[in-house]
């Protein structure tokens, strides 16, 4: 591992710590307060901040597993564990979301009176808590799955908890509680379009499609560029984590002309302009009489 992925890796490491702690901490809190004040909003989010907790804990832990070397049985070592977080993160989010809509559904004909100061004071704890650890990872949102799920995470309930806090304001002021209900549906529909793209990403990774930002006509314009190169078949690209990817392809030369130094170039070009880290090719010199078997018209 480089020195920059372990720098890397520390760091968000700690952020994982932090935000897993302060985040428990207010679960706590918010869940004695909703009590105390008669909220069932601040309990719903004390419940769904609950699960996102869980799922920082899950994303901490497949960055520790992805560290990992290879194994015999695992030649690729843990970095999958990355995408299976990635993808469960985003489930469990729609799925939180998915129990407070349906709690709001509820309340709106089924609306009492609550104590809104403890329910503004602590609602804009929450925002604090959770803007901040989203802070924490928005640097490595886009060029991690993993972190972005985290990040997603934080930034959705920073936005519940900002709701929550706008909309004790606003009963505070006009006596309409049904206004807590309707204002968490709406909070609801932007968390989910926010979610909907990392459970598709996730879920196209999981199936090994081609990550997004990969250009495949690139990669395919550029082996055929080789030196005698006359055909590029069976290319494949996947993703080994949420931060790196793989090719493998079959490249036919007029002749034998494929050298170390060569392969060495090709595989700095595809890790430098199409951010490959992970390459092996197949060079095959065209013989009719021993056919690849693997070409699929690629």
């Amino acid at each position: 591992m480089t020195h920059g992925h372990s720098h890397a890796a520390s760091h968000y490491g700690r952020a994982f710590a932090i935000g897993v702690v302060l985040n428990l901490s207010f679960v706590v809190v918010e869940a004695v307060y909703g009590r105390l004040s008669h909220s069932l909003a601040l309990i719903a989010d004390a419940g769904h901040n609950l699960n996102d907790v869980l799922g920082l804990v899950l994303a901490w832990g497949a960055m520790l597993l992805a560290r990992r070397g290879p194994t015999p049985e695992r030649t690729y070592g843990f970095r999958r564990s990355s995408i299976l977080a990635a993808l469960t993160n985003a489930a469990v989010l729609l799925v939180g979301v998915g129990a407070i809509a349906w709690e709001a559904l509820g309340r709106l004909n089924q609306t009492g009176p609550i104590r809104e100061g403890v329910v503004i004071w602590v609602a804009l704890i929450g925002v604090l808590i959770n803007a901040g650890t989203a802070l924490m990872f928005i640097s490595g949102r886009k060029a991690d799955l993993n972190l972005r799920g985290a990040f997603t995470h934080m930034a959705g309930d920073a936005l519940i908890s900002l709701g929550v806090a706008l909309t004790g304001l606003a009963i505070l002021g006009t006596g309409w509680f049904w206004l807590d209900p309707a204002v968490s549906l709406v909070i609801v529909a932007f968390i989910v379009y926010g979610t909907w793209g990392l459970l598709r990403d996730s879920l196209n990774l999981a199936l090994d499609a081609v990550p997004e930002g990969i250009d495949m006509k690139g990669i395919k314009d550029y082996l055929a560029g080789l030196p005698t190169c006359v055909d590029v078949h069976d290319l494949h690209v996947w993703g080994v984590s949420t931060t790196e990817a793989a090719l493998t392809a079959h490249v036919v030369m007029a002749q034998a002309a494929c050298d170390d130094a060569l392969l060495a170039r090709t595989a700095t070009d595809l890790r430098q302009r199409f951010g490959i880290e992970h390459t092996t090719l197949q060079v095959e010199l065209g013989d009719p009489t021993f056919p690849c078997r693997c070409r699929l018209g690629s």
